[in-house]
């Protein structure tokens, strides 16, 4: 796998990304995970305040797997414990959630975008992600719908989640055979949705989800606890990777025949 990702000298954004195709497949889909985040907040379950909080020693609702990542993109401050101290893993991912996320991951804020805000008819200036949407809405990490709508409270599937990230991050234009490779080792690839594809294919060759896994559910609802491994993984490829040690009398890059 890593002979042609050496062979790459390019990083594109998605192709075929459009609004219309979007849109389009959502309304198949009929948003089946939209809800109302003060409904929610009604039935006592709280909502994130999105302000630098502790990371918590113990979260006993998350495995012991996933703590690790969370505590670790927590620390970093890509993404926040809600007001009463825990993380809630396995709660929903929503559109309005996701662009602050990526807007945090990838420093889009600190893009030169135009200053003219998008018009959007869901999100009032007043809406407490409203900056973030507007960010990933001029970088185009991020689309609307038809009728100037973004869908704030929609919840994010994890085709749509790994697309996003990988809109940021730089989509690997692999050919389709290199893409029908890659995704080969799950059962369920056939219903990841063919403008996704190669986003899906760069996230599993950066290593950003479990390699282990014999499915990718991409048309599964979003977990918090899904971006936070993704994150993590993302945060482990930034470390500093060791220097390449130098043999004494010889050459870190030698030539041949010397």
């Amino acid at each position: 796998m890593g002979k042609f990702i050496s062979s790459l000298s390019l990083i594109f954004l998605i192709p075929g990304f459009s609004v219309a195709a979007y849109a389009e497949d959502q309304n198949r889909l009929q948003q089946p995970y939209l809800v109302n985040m003060e409904r929610e907040q009604k039935q006592n379950l709280p909502l994130p305040d999105f302000k630098d909080v502790g990371v918590e020693e113990e979260q006993p609702q998350d495995s012991a797997q996933s703590s690790k990542a969370i505590k670790r993109v927590v620390t970093a401050k890509l993404m926040t414990n809600f007001s009463d101290g825990n993380f809630y893993a396995e709660k929903l991912m929503s559109r309005a959630e996701l662009a602050a996320i990526m807007v945090k991951t990838f420093g889009l804020d600190k893009r030169q975008v135009t200053d003219k805000d998008v018009q959007v008819a869901d999100v009032p200036s007043s809406h407490w992600a409203y900056k973030d949407i507007q960010t990933v809405l001029k970088t185009e990490i991020m689309q609307g719908y038809r009728g100037n709508l973004f869908f704030p409270n929609q919840r994010v599937t994890r085709a749509e989640g790994l697309a996003i990230f990988a809109q940021a991050y730089g989509v690997f234009q692999f050919s389709d055979d290199t893409v029908a490779e890659i995704l080969s080792q799950y059962s369920d690839k056939e219903s990841i949705p063919n403008w996704a594809r190669k986003a899906v294919a760069t996230v599993i060759t950066e290593g950003f989800i479990d390699s282990w896994q014999p499915q990718l559910s991409p048309l599964k609802p979003m977990t918090r606890g899904d971006m936070a491994y993704v994150l993590s993984q993302y945060l482990e490829r930034q470390q500093p990777q060791p220097d390449t040690p130098i043999v004494p009398g010889g050459s870190v890059n030698p030539q041949p025949g010397l």
